[in-house]
């Protein structure tokens, strides 16, 4: 009879407790449980940031960097086969763009071989695409840091409660365990959602930068075969 006296408290106890932390968890706002996560949240913030801006200033980047005029080629075409060099050149130092920059250091060569002119517009690639590309790996390692940054907090956040309840004396508390669970899975959650948002837009960033690149070997095999049909 006593056994089932306790047994019946304990249910009791478990019961209420688990409805307790059921009205405090619908309290519970997104900036409170990004505040209870803990002091391995602030590095989770600054890389949060630090993806959003990466991001952002690589997408600016990118849509100036594809701008380029649909008629840009025929014009310098024109330009060259009339013989006006100097003027093509002035039309493509009205843009900014990497093919407008590869064009520029070709017009500068003609009259080299054009072996010569080739390497040139390929040197100038190299250095558009390091533009390009500037800070990609840095995306990438974002999003593979804030995920194992997650899963370190949490086990930080596992030692620390169970060391509570190491501390405590006589029965534990359910609420004193399962809060500083879901307190450390905070990071977690935090670090896979930072971690595949900047692998999301990493990939993105990635495919925009593949297709300037293959318009770029594009326009520049387009200007040496103007060349070879000119000579």
């Amino acid at each position: 009879m006593t056994f089932l006296q306790t047994l019946s408290t304990d249910n009791q106890l478990v019961v209420d407790t688990l409805t307790q932390l059921d009205n405090t968890s619908s309290n519970i706002g997104l900036i409170d449980l990004m505040i209870k996560g803990g002091y391995m949240m602030i590095p989770l913030y600054l890389l949060f940031v630090l993806a959003v801006y990466i991001f952002v200033e690589r997408v600016i980047t990118l849509k100036k960097a594809s701008k380029t005029p649909k008629g840009l080629m025929d014009q310098v075409k024109m330009m060259v086969q009339s013989g006006n060099v100097q003027q093509a050149k002035m039309i493509c130092q009205g843009e900014s763009t990497p093919v407008a920059q590869m064009i520029i250091k070709g017009l500068e060569r003609i009259g080299s071989p054009l072996k010569n002119i080739e390497v040139a517009i390929e040197n100038v690639g190299k250095i558009e695409i390091y533009k390009l590309e500037k800070n990609l790996g840095l995306l990438a390692t974002v999003s593979g840091a804030a995920p194992m940054i997650g899963f370190l907090g949490t086990v930080a956040g596992m030692i620390r409660a169970f060391i509570g309840v190491a501390q405590e004396e006589g029965m534990v508390s359910p609420k004193l365990l399962s809060t500083g669970i879901y307190e450390a899975m905070i990071t977690t959650a935090t670090g896979l959602v930072v971690g595949i948002l900047a692998y999301l837009g990493y990939n993105y960033l990635v495919s925009q930068v593949s297709k300037l690149i293959h318009n770029m070997e594009y326009s520049s095999i387009e200007f040496i075969d103007m060349l070879q049909e000119k000579k």
